[in-house]
């Protein structure tokens, strides 16, 4: 794991397996980021083998807890892994601000993330 910081947005840099042993201290690095006053986290995933439903709860837990702070968390290149559990609970939208695999941008002079829209009900499949 590792974070580079541009008050107010950090990157953290996360390689390996995101599961039951690591998830904890992927939810603490996170949570540690909001302490440091930090409001934009970019968490790049390119060298993340595998992550199970334990490292998405926690990037869950950080995007409710980093949206409550009035910032945003952006994840970038997930594993199939992440992007298979993202699209069967459907929870993509809670995540992130972009598509997922959206290239990295550099930190230097980036504006915070813009929130995503709000999803739509196509006219004929309302719900009654």
């Amino acid at each position: 794991m590792n974070r580079h910081d541009r008050s107010p947005r950090a990157l953290i840099t996360l390689a390996g397996e995101i599961d039951l042993i690591t998830a904890p201290l992927v939810r603490v690095s996170l949570e540690r980021c909001l302490l440091d006053g930090m409001r934009a986290i970019d968490v790049d995933l390119a060298s993340v083998t595998f992550c199970d439903c334990s490292g998405l709860n926690a990037f869950l837990r950080a995007a409710q807890q980093t949206t409550a702070a009035g910032g945003a968390l952006r994840l970038h290149h997930p594993p199939p892994t992440l992007v298979r559990i993202v699209d069967l609970t459907g929870c993509g939208s809670l995540l992130i601000g972009l598509p997922l695999g959206h290239v990295l941008p550099p930190l230097g002079g980036i504006p915070a993330p813009s929130p995503a829209p709000a999803p739509t009900v196509p006219s004929g499949n309302a719900p009654r």
